[in-house]
């Protein structure tokens, strides 16, 4: 039986019955559980609304591209009976009409959401040299370190005459350097720039001739809801950022060239002459910097000489290999930048100069929107890419693209985030009365 208490206040007593007792002890917790359930009704008229904007989005999306890769805007489906290009969209595995590749999934448990994606490579077209290899290769690894929340996504773009070696080299050297990196976890950046540094020793030391070849290396780290990019050369990564009613390209490397101030700047006191083509040839005036912005330039970009020969012509300022070039401060030494998934972050494009060379991030995102499925988003950029490529010269590059879409992401974080504010001030007041 609970008996009348006697409590202190300011030096002043005060007789408390047990009824009171217990109104004064949960009074707050009551408070708590009040505002908690307010709180609990305002969530739930929010997730209501959230439910139906996003059932009505996928709705307009599913209307905006094929989700089986059934039809593409470049590419119209057959109606004149043509049955063997008839699959069933919906069997497991089932293969993409025109990649040929199959859509592949991972979830990342730790944050409830996942990842979807496909890959798509061409060789380039090549009229002077028929049988010239693809020169890309790329690297998708899931579960790194046997880690569910641990993907690696990367394309790596040789060049020169052993560019095939070199980039398949890296292409699967590099993931394996960061496999056994102990430290990756705690320390992702410290973690790329030590694997390229490897890696690029490793190149140089190897069977290959890495003299006049090498490789550009992009690639995309997925760590729980973090992504950490390291770029070595010009090839790119872009974000898609659904802002309003838009959609934004925000770029998440950005291409080592000699139009980038900062690294012409470096280069040049490497020792490194910074000159176009025709400069080199003498048909314009090495003196004046003729060239423009990356942007609008056209096939005469700036490149790399030595000071006293016409090599080794490089129109990027760094790469892994290139031994030659990296006297004239060509490093392998990458970019990393960090960024926090957020709900508004729709897809990743992971992609080759071959793919950016004539399109600017913003078309590439754009284009890829377009598309439920990134199968069909994958083919419609490459047809693009390999279209304007024709268009400007007789040849095209190699065109390598991986399209990663995060699916799930934005639920999730309202729910948690929803949830952790309903219920922390009530359990914290409840906790502390009791403590």
């Amino acid at each position: 039986m609970l008996t009348s208490t006697m409590l202190n206040f300011k030096n002043t007593q005060f007789t408390i019955s047990p009824k009171n007792y217990m109104r004064v002890y949960l009074q707050p917790c009551l408070v708590s559980f009040r505002t908690c359930i307010k709180h609990l009704s305002c969530t739930l008229i929010s997730l209501f609304f959230f439910f139906f904007s996003g059932f009505t989005c996928k709705k307009e999306k599913q209307n905006m591209g094929c989700v089986h890769g059934k039809c593409c805007s470049r590419y119209p489906s057959s109606t004149d009976g043509d049955s063997q290009l008839e699959m069933n969209p919906c069997g497991p595995q089932s293969k993409h009409i025109l990649t040929q590749r199959s859509l592949e999934s991972v979830p990342v448990p730790s944050h409830n959401f996942k990842l979807e994606y496909s890959v798509l490579t061409q060789r380039g077209y090549y009229p002077d040299s028929p049988d010239k290899e693809n020169q890309d290769s790329f690297c998708i690894k899931t579960q790194l370190q046997g880690n569910p929340n641990v993907h690696f996504f990367g394309v790596f773009d040789g060049h020169g005459q052993f560019g095939t070696q070199c980039s398949t080299f890296v292409q699967q050297r590099l993931v394996e350097i960061l496999a056994n990196d102990l430290t990756l976890l705690d320390d992702p950046v410290r973690a790329y720039n030590s694997a390229f540094v490897v890696v690029n020793n490793e190149l140089h030391s190897s069977e290959i001739d890495d003299t006049m070849s090498g490789t550009t290396a992009i690639t995309v780290l997925v760590i729980g809801d973090k992504i950490y990019v390291a770029n070595v050369g010009d090839s790119r990564a872009v974000i898609a950022v659904k802002e309003g009613n838009k959609i934004e390209a925000q770029d998440l490397s950005y291409d080592q060239t000699p139009f980038r101030k900062d690294e012409y700047e470096r280069v040049k006191v490497c020792g490194a002459r910074v000159l176009s083509v025709d400069q080199v040839e003498g048909l314009k005036d090495p003196n004046i910097q003729t060239w423009g912005d990356e942007e609008s330039q056209g096939g005469d970009p700036p490149r790399l000489w030595v000071q006293n020969g016409m090599y080794p012509g490089t129109a990027f300022t760094r790469s892994v290999g290139d031994s030659t070039a990296e006297k004239i401060g060509v490093v392998s030494e990458p970019e990393v930048s960090t960024l926090q998934i957020m709900p508004n972050h729709l897809f990743f494009v992971v992609a080759s100069d071959g793919v950016f060379e004539f399109i600017s991030s913003q078309a590439v995102v754009d284009m890829a929107s377009k598309y439920a499925d990134p199968r069909d988003a994958c083919a419609a950029i490459a047809g693009e890419s390999y279209k304007l490529w024709l268009e400007h010269e007789n040849r095209t590059d190699d065109i390598t693209i991986i399209i990663v879409q995060i699916k799930d992401f934005t639920l999730v974080c309202v729910i948690k985030f929803s949830l952790g504010c309903l219920f922390y001030p009530f359990f914290f007041r409840c906790c502390s009365r009791l403590t």
